[in-house]
Parts: structure tokens; C-alpha cells; sequence
């Protein structure tokens, strides 16, 4: 385990009740510098409110949060200067034009200098897709257009944390992979962001870390690696399906179940390229032979239940 002064991110029992209704509960989150972290869940599972109390926007009721090492909400001067966010929607003037919004947010920062700001936005909004952006006000910009403000207002300082709350959201999927690319291309060049989604098939492309959140609690937190692990079962796909499972169950393999031309059998200590050789060997045709590993969204249900009802 790593040293708490390079956690990026650290949370100590972190709790939010409003009233008798408690949204956010005991929550213990390790960001690490490099990681691209995925908080996943349902809508209402608690990800927003926890985002905005590790952003001293929202007091917590219990518990602690450290970001870059200092106290929040009480270091937040200092810190949010390092951290860009894009919290749910964006807020912009509706008749300024994105340019104009993002010269506005900048100068409002104690560490947004002047004599360098035209380059900065400039170079911010070619990062999102949105360098030949007109002067159009904000207003006639469609929802993914200004979802690719907000996160040209999160880059414009160069922040060594990036804290995005459904960063894809009103996306296309051209719009998403390139997201995707770009937030792949800002962890090399060693920031962290912090990513909250509901879309796991996404999150599995481009995160290294993830927590899972449910009805408010956090149900995982590990590597995406480890939470994708093998599920000990081999899938075969094969026209021959009656002949493969004959030849499965000869060789002492576990539980053998049949989907249309595929056959998933439980490995049972067997290696794949035994029952491989072994199915070849009796004249079975295999179009395809996969080790079956979880996705995250399989890793979410089996952690929850099914139950993903949550609170926000």
C-alpha cells in the first residue's frame, strides 16, 4: 500500500445524510497519481453527491476528505486551483460565446495568467473538438457541444487532477471516442482523473482503477483488471455443439450448458488448450475457443445482487 501523501484522492468514512435519509455512507476512496478511476453506479447511487463533498461543495455530515494531499474543504483555495471538474451539467452565460465563457472562468482563478490565457483556451478547446468554434453564444450550442466546453473548461489550467461527473453525457460515439482518446492522452501525460459513469462498457476501456457504488455504499474498489477476472469457464463455439458437449463431459469437466452454437463448460482445472486439443482430436469443428472473463457491469450484479436501487 502506498503512503498516504501520494494518494491524489482519500476519503476516511465519508457520509452524507440529509435528514434521516442517508445518501452517502462510510465511503473510503484511494485515488493514486497516473490512475484513471472509474466511480461507477446506477443514477441516484450516491456518485454526484460524493463528488461534490470531495470538491468542498457539499459539507459532509461524517468522515474526511484529502485531495493532493491537503484537507477539504478547508485547504480548497489552494487545491481547486490544481483540479478541473465538470460536475453535471455545465454552467456558461447563455449569450457569451464559448470563448468568452472560458476567458470569464479563467480569470476568475488566483493561477489563470493573463499573458498566456489566449494559448490556453486555445489550446483547451482543440483538445475537446471545438477549436474552430465560432463566436455563437452558448445558447445555440447543442448538448454535446457545451458538455465539450465544460471540459474545456476543466483542462484551460493544466490541472493535475481532473474530477468529471458523466463526462460522455450528450455525446455521440464518434463524440465519446474521442473523449475516451483524450483522457487516455492527459493520464500519460501524468495527470489523474477521477471519472464518474453509469456506462461500464465505457468505463472498461480506458480506466486502470474503479469503485462501485450501491443505494449510496461502496460495494468495490480495485484494479479493473482484477474486478474483469476469469470467470472459470471456457466458451466453444462450434457447429458441432452435440458432439463438443459429449466430448466435454468424457473429459471430467464441470457443468456443460449449451447457447445456440455455443457450448460454456467450468474449467475444473482443466487448461483450455487441453480440451482444445482434445475436441480437435474427435473431429470437432471450433470456430472460436475464449476463456470468459467478467464485465463490469457482470462484476456490478454479482457485488449487488442485482439490486442497483440506489439513493442519491
Amino acid at each position: 500500500m502506498s503512503e498516504r501523501s501520494e494518494l491524489v484522492v482519500r476519503t476516511e468514512g465519508l457520509t452524507k445524510a440529509y435528514g434521516r435519509l442517508t445518501v452517502v455512507d462510510d465511503v473510503d476512496l484511494e485515488v493514486f497519481p497516473g490512475d484513471v478511476f472509474g466511480f461507477l453506479g446506477p443514477n441516484g447511487s450516491g456518485k454526484t453527491t460524493t463528488i461534490r463533498m470531495l470538491l468542498g461543495l457539499v459539507a459532509p455530515t461524517a468522515g474526511r476528505v484529502e485531495m493532493l494531499g491537503r484537507p477539504m474543504p478547508h485547504a480548497a483555495s489552494s487545491v481547486l486551483e490544481q483540479v478541473g471538474s465538470l460536475v453535471e451539467g455545465p454552467g456558461f452565460y447563455p449569450t457569451m460565446s464559448g470563448r468568452r465563457n472560458l476567458a470569464l472562468f479563467d480569470a476568475a482563478g488566483r493561477s489563470g495568467r493573463r499573458s498566456t490565457r489566449r494559448r490556453r483556451i486555445a489550446e483547451a478547446l482543440e483538445r475537446v473538438g471545438l477549436g474552430n468554434v465560432d463566436r455563437r453564444p452558448v445558447r445555440a450550442y447543442s448538448l454535446g457541444m457545451r458538455q465539450r466546453l465544460g471540459l474545456a473548461a476543466a483542462l484551460i489550467r493544466q490541472p493535475k487532477l481532473l474530477v468529471l461527473d458523466e463526462p460522455t453525457n450528450g455525446l455521440d460515439p464518434q463524440g465519446i471516442r474521442e473523449i475516451r482518446a483524450l483522457l487516455a492522452e492527459l493520464a500519460a501525460a501524468g495527470a489523474t482523473v477521477f471519472l464518474s459513469s453509469h456506462l461500464l462498457g465505457e468505463v472498461e476501456l480506458i480506466c486502470t482503477r474503479a469503485a462501485m457504488m450501491a443505494q449510496g455504499r461502496l460495494v468495490a474498489q480495485d484494479t479493473v483488471e482484477n474486478l474483469l477476472a476469469p470467470t472459470g469457464r471456457l466458451v466453444i463455439d462450434t457447429p458441432d455443439v452435440d458432439a463438443a458437449m459429449a466430448v466435454l463431459g468424457l473429459r471430467g469437466g464441470g457443468p456443460v450448458e449449451r447457447e445456440g452454437d455455443r457450448v460454456r463448460v467450468v474449467l475444473n482445472g482443466h487448461r483450455p488448450e487441453e480440451l482444445n486439443h482434445a475436441l480437435v482430436h474427435a473431429g470437432v469443428r471450433v470456430r472460436e475457443l475464449m476463456v470468459e472473463r467478467r464485465s463490469l457491469e457482470d462484476a456490478y450484479l454479482g457485488l449487488t445482487g442485482g439490486s442497483g436501487d440506489a439513493r442519491r
